[in-house]
């Protein structure tokens, strides 16, 4: 299952560099960053889910004391309506708002009092419009259509979006079949959760290069989005990441930056933006809600011949549902002959959505994992052998791609032999297995190694640090340049300082840009090589560079890292290379297998995880600790996911729930110990087998969840989240629904 290796550095767990900052609250996040006469800005947000903004009027504003500037879409020059970023622009509304919270001017003043006190003097006259809020009300005959120019022919006006995948003849595959299930799903929309606010500053110069400080995941792509909206070139922008507070997907767009740019340009000081935490939930990009159709035909030797679906994704009110990583991941886990997937993505009411970790592929698992748990029941079959009699396997190919060496066997035979497993349950418990799916992301990275005169090296990259990535990198240096750790240090570099790097996201970070380090490492090598060959008056092919020093293959001789940096200044100059990368997507795929235990209480109908392990492939854990906890937090948040939350809408649109108290996330108390199983089958593709793992962990967690509530009441669960008013015990089925508020609904769990 794991494989050997003679790694000196990788596969350790040394601490990580940023642990005492962040402990003592040294580190510097998006909001801690502030300039000389900073102002504060703010922004006005629609009180209607939809409307036609026939007016705005903001000189009541203007003359606040302490106001310095204020903007609206009108003041973009790419963001006017009919031009061509007005579709895109979910930060201010252009003609019309299209969900509750979307924004309509911003400020910017002397303190965020006076930006809020203006605010409240913007007259805005509106035309209120109908809105939809759900998948099936978007798309019903006559709905009220979002963006007219996106219909598509032939669909409902707010599927804007149609993808179709066929695989071999399903209606031969369903011939063939002893068992034909067929199951509807649905999944609420969600939050990503992650602790720290949207935080920006700005602070532009007319005659030199703007700045703009950013939590975000990304701040090359973050860059090009903030030029493309203010109408700037991209060579007039840098962007300086900021320590992130969580973004799991959710931060890898712009909010408020270009507002805060703008503002700034117009008042000629720098502007410091956040959101509240009811603006995040509000406004800054959920987890997109869904609805689908499953159909699985097996024979009786639990042999799947042929596998349908047919998915709908929430969009919000803006291109943007992740369909794509829903159509890729439903089926990939299986060998299967015969498969067809039909896919939408559905324009709402709401705000735009963003990616959550392995976007798509979570709510399409919950849908085919919890049929294919049924379909086991059905067979008297152990669910385990059921996907080994099943699983893709190297050199597979189906509906997802062709695939070379795969971890999903080793996953599932880790998991079968598990103690978890092997362990009985108790009276009114269930237990479900669900396996999920992540092909993993590509893209092109960019890294920097330079080496001081004292033999050690920084290393500088693009990517910004999610949970320790930066260690990660830094860790990658050193085993390729054979150095201690501690004489390695990594640094997230700004837009001017690095080549372009896409987002931290995707499960790429430690592939795309981990390559792109190593091959800036090897040039170091081959540097160092000739250096010393040419004092040796060899040729760098008579030279070997091991453990930290260069050796001389002619006779008995060596030179350290340190000896050849310090004679560096007269030998050539300072030893720095650069490199990129850019690794197809999918060329490092994982699989993860999860296991659950729940307890229902047959009286309140309450559900609890009384065990939860993770089983994943990591190909090579390089920070064995980063690993686990990537598996753990995306157990947790898929749990969350499949017992409490919900966004929560009125009628009107309005969000009810927005905050932590009444979006109930799971807290410690909530869960046991995820336990945790690292398979390693190596990525032939990577210098170091590595595959990402922070996607493939929230995949697997709603269906093992809702499979093992199912089995504990002997009623399948296709709705999440798993509430006892969805699915009621022999005691809480005698209570209304419709008699309990959807606020006291989000606090009973």
């Amino acid at each position: 299952m794991n494989q050997k290796h003679d790694f000196k550095t990788i596969g350790t767990r040394p601490l990580r560099q940023d642990a005492r900052d962040k402990v003592t609250g040294q580190a510097r996040f998006g909001d801690d960053v502030t300039l000389p006469n900073t102002l504060y800005g703010a922004v006005l947000r629609s009180p209607h889910a939809h409307a036609e903004i026939v007016s705005i009027d903001t000189s009541k504003a203007q003359a606040v004391a302490g106001v310095k500037a204020i903007v609206t879409a009108q003041d973009f020059p790419r963001l006017r309506p009919g031009g061509p970023g007005d579709i895109a622009n979910d930060n201010l509304a252009v003609d019309r708002v299209l969900y509750h919270g979307h924004g309509i001017a911003a400020v910017a003043a002397v303190s965020l009092s006076v930006a809020e006190a203006a605010l409240k003097l913007i007259s805005v006259r509106y035309k209120v419009l109908p809105h939809v809020l759900t998948i099936d009300d978007a798309i019903k005959p006559g709905a009220p259509c979002l963006h007219e120019r996106l219909a598509l022919d032939g669909q409902p006006a707010n599927v804007y979006e149609r993808i179709e995948e066929q695989f071999g003849d399903v209606d031969r595959g369903f011939a063939q079949a002893d068992i034909i299930m067929e199951r509807e799903y649905a999944t609420p929309t969600v939050h990503q959760g992650y602790i720290e606010p949207t935080a920006c500053l700005a602070s532009f110069q007319a005659d030199g290069l703007s700045s703009v400080w950013s939590t975000t995941q990304g701040h090359f792509p973050l860059r090009d989005s903030i030029a493309l909206m203010c109408g700037m070139q991209t060579s007039e922008l840098k962007v300086i990441p900021t320590e992130i507070g969580g973004g799991f997907g959710g931060k890898t767009a712009p909010y408020l930056e270009a507002i805060a740019l703008m503002l700034s340009k117009l008042s000629g000081r720098p502007v410091k933006m956040r959101m509240s935490r009811e603006e995040v939930f509000r406004c800054a990009g959920p987890g997109a809600a869904s609805r689908s159709r499953i159909k699985i035909g097996v024979r009786r030797n639990g042999r799947i011949t042929a596998m349908q679906a047919q998915l709908f994704y929430e969009s919000g009110a803006f291109p943007g549902a992740p369909l794509g990583g829903g159509v890729r991941s439903i089926f990939s886990a299986y060998d299967v002959e015969n498969a067809s997937i039909e896919g939408f993505s559905v324009l709402v009411n709401k705000p735009r959505i963003r990616a959550y970790r392995g976007p798509g592929a979570s709510q399409a698992c919950f849908a085919v994992e919890s049929l294919l748990n049924e379909i086991c029941t059905v067979l008297a079959m152990d669910q385990i052998e059921f996907r080994l009699i099943n699983a893709i396997r190297d050199g597979g190919r189906n509906i997802g791609g062709s695939f070379r060496e795969l971890g999903l066997v080793a996953c599932l035979e880790a998991a079968q032999s598990s103690p978890h497993y092997k362990s009985k349950l108790g009276p009114g418990q269930g237990r479900a297995v669900a396996a999920g799916f992540w092909r993993n992301g590509g893209g092109l990275s960019s890294a920097s190694i330079h080496l001081h005169r004292n033999g050690f090296a920084s290393v500088l990259t693009g990517s910004a640090d999610l949970s320790g990535t930066r260690m990660s990198l830094e860790m990658i240096a050193a085993e390729t340049l054979q150095l201690p750790i501690e004489h390695v240090h990594a640094e997230v570099a700004d837009t001017e300082s690095v080549g372009f790097t896409g987002v931290s996201g995707g499960s790429r970070t430690i592939n795309a840009t981990g390559q792109a380090v190593t091959r800036a490492a090897l040039n170091i090598i081959d540097q160092l090589k000739e250096r010393a060959a040419s004092g040796w008056n060899v040729t760098p092919d008579q030279v070997t560079w091991r453990e930290g020093e260069v050796r001389n293959n002619t006779r008995d001789e060596s030179l350290s890292l340190k000896d050849i940096t310090r004679l560096a200044p007269g030998t050539g100059g300072p030893i720095s290379a650069s490199a990129s990368a850019s690794p197809p997507a999918g060329e490092g795929p994982c699989f993860a297998v999860h296991i659950c235990d729940v307890e229902v209480d047959k009286e309140t109908g309450r559900s609890s995880v009384t065990r939860y392990t993770t089983i994943q492939d990591a190909g090579m854990a390089v920070h064995p600790a980063y690993v686990e906890g990537q598996y753990q937090g995306g157990a947790v948040q898929g749990i969350g996911w499949a017992l409490n939350e919900e966004f929560v809408y009125d009628d009107q649109g309005v969000l009810q729930n927005p905050g932590f108290l009444d979006y109930r996330m799971p807290v410690t108390s909530d869960l046991p110990m995820i336990e945790t199983i690292i398979v390693e089958v190596p990525n032939s593709m990577h210098p170091f087998g590595v595959r990402g793992v922070g996607e493939a962990p929230i995949i697997p967690p709603l269906a093992a969840v809702a499979s093992a509530i199912g089995h504990a009441i002997g009623k399948p669960v296709t709705r999440l989240p798993c509430s006892p008013d969805e699915y009621p015990s022999d005691h809480s089925r005698r209570r209304k629904r419709s008699g309990m508020t959807a606020k006291k609904r989000q606090q009973r769990y």
